[in-house]
């Protein structure tokens, strides 16, 4: 399954950059994707554990950048 969120308050593109990273690196996700430009998140993931998957990649993301909000 593939989803685009829309990011609200990412501040700069090396956040952007570390949370693609960090997302890519979790268990279930394909593909992934953060633009800084347009503020938006593309995920590709297991169909069966997408929820799951998200949950675990607001925690990352607001680690890396605690003001930003994906609007799910």
């Amino acid at each position: 399954m593939k989803k685009q969120f829309q990011l609200e308050d990412l501040d700069c593109a090396n956040c952007a950059a570390k949370m693609e990273e960090a997302i890519k690196k979790l268990d279930g996700v394909q593909a992934a994707s953060v633009s800084f430009l347009t503020q938006k998140m593309t995920v590709e993931a297991d169909d069966g554990q997408f929820d799951a998957i998200m949950k675990k990649i607001v925690k990352v993301c607001r680690k890396i950048e605690p003001d930003c909000t994906i609007v799910l």
